[in-house]
């Protein structure tokens, strides 16, 4: 059975967490307050479900989710993270992440800083153009018309195909958008952001996407 490791158990790790063990996955659960603080969800979830600190989470899981404020990534920790296939949610807020110079110029992408932090894990970019509450309202089974889809992006193939099943498993389609350079066309504010769209829908929002600069 695959483990799935959740670093930030926010709206969108809890919500990864509930269809992690609804779909048959041992789940482990953490955040940056400690374990502890944790039972209630540990508790919802159920038996195959456990709490541990960020890098317990990143040695004992086979697949991790990094869903934490981008400003907090340079806490993860790297060493644990080696090798491992490492899905990044993330959205850039200045607000929140204060201004970081290479993502205000487009010169990189949140998913590309993450993967420069861990340079020997495999990153994919997913799940971060969907609200966390349909996530658990909006999957299908396979083969469903009209089936809502998410996409994935990454250097790795291998890791792409990894985080495929997975969505796949969860109950949406993918549209590969190609390397993680290629991520910020589902940033915040592009045109396939947070709304319900079916493979073909998501294929075309993602390449009608303009960069901030030329909007």
């Amino acid at each position: 059975m695959t483990t799935l490791g959740l670093i930030g158990a926010g709206q969108i790790g809890s919500q990864l967490a509930r269809l992690g063990v609804a779909n048959g996955y041992d789940v482990i659960v953490s955040n940056s307050r400690g374990p502890e603080t944790l039972r209630d969800l540990v508790a919802e979830l159920g038996p195959h479900a456990r709490a541990a600190t960020a890098a317990e989470t990143a040695a004992q899981a086979d697949l991790v989710v990094v869903t934490i404020p981008l400003k907090d990534i340079d806490d993860l920790p790297v060493a644990e993270l080696a090798e491992k296939v490492v899905i990044d949610t993330n959205n850039y807020y200045p607000q929140r992440d204060g201004d970081i110079e290479a993502l205000e110029n487009e010169s990189t992408t949140t998913a590309e800083l993450l993967q420069r932090l861990l340079p020997t894990s495999k990153v994919v970019k997913a799940f971060n153009h969907i609200y966390a509450s349909t996530l658990t309202e909006d999957g299908q089974p396979a083969g469903t018309e009209n089936r809502r889809a998410l996409i994935v992006a990454g250097d790795d193939s291998t890791a792409k195909q990894t985080v495929t099943d997975l969505i796949d498993t969860f109950g949406f389609d993918v549209v590969d958008l190609g390397p993680l350079a290629e991520g910020w066309r589902i940033q915040r504010d592009t045109p396939g952001y947070g709304l319900r769209l079916n493979r073909a829908e998501l294929t075309d929002a993602a390449a009608s996407a303009k960069r901030y600069r030329d909007m």
